[in-house]
């Protein structure tokens, strides 16, 4: 059980409050959706950006703790295709409950395909519609809202042209310049009534979808 097969898959798995991001040596990122072959052994090197994390699939019965500045590793193989739940473990802040992904396995043939259209994720789409893509596979949806509710952090809807109040006691006008500061810094100005607890995407993020998610923003009226 501990000694990972030469022949595996590695894929890098990293945890944040509050999901998972999985990235594949070809450069393909998913967000709580980890695809892998079926009938193929699969190495998760494991790490977390900010607090202890426990990345657990039932179905496969495998469970390792992520820990900031230090790797750890567990290896599974599935012996059928279909999609498994997978869940964090260990309390770790306000949305823990929500840090939930899919393990999707898929037969060789498919994954293979699934890998060579994931290359390039934004082919046919327009920059509004990459970026409502982006919203879900990144799990923005964890924190905002669309429908103007309340969640862990400000609802998208109306936001951006909107006048927001920070804890400094100062006043902003939600522009391009002030989301793309949020995404990649989100301590330097947070808004009025909620916790500074948002994750950096610095490093995460390219700048064509940083620009994809404002240009969805600006749809949401």
């Amino acid at each position: 059980m501990q000694i990972i097969p030469k022949d595996s898959i590695e894929i890098s798995a990293t945890g944040q409050k509050w999901s998972w991001a999985f990235n594949y040596e070809n450069g393909i990122s998913e967000t709580n959706r980890l695809v892998v072959p079926v009938n193929k052994p699969v190495k998760l090197l494991l790490s977390s950006r900010d607090v202890l994390h426990s990345l657990y699939i039932p179905d496969f019965r495998v469970k390792m703790d992520v820990l900031p500045n230090r790797y750890t590793a567990l290896w599974f193989e599935a012996t059928r295709t279909g999609e498994s739940n997978l869940f964090c473990t260990e309390y770790c802040g306000t949305s823990h409950s929500e840090m939930i992904g899919k393990v999707v396995v898929m037969e060789e043939d498919e994954y293979a395909k699934w890998l060579e259209a994931s290359a390039n994720p934004a082919a046919g789409l327009t920059t509004e519609e990459y970026g409502a893509k982006l919203f879900t596979s990144k799990a923005c949806m964890t924190c905002h809202s669309l429908d103007g509710s309340a969640g862990v952090g400000p609802t998208f809807k109306g936001l951006f042209g909107s006048q927001e109040k920070l804890m400094s006691g100062e006043t902003v006008t939600v522009d391009e310049n002030y989301v793309r500061e949020s995404i990649l810094n989100p301590m330097t100005k947070v808004t009025a009534g909620y916790q500074p607890v948002m994750p950096s995407y610095q490093g995460q993020l390219k700048d064509e979808e940083i620009n994809a998610l404002i240009a969805y923003m600006k749809t949401l009226k």
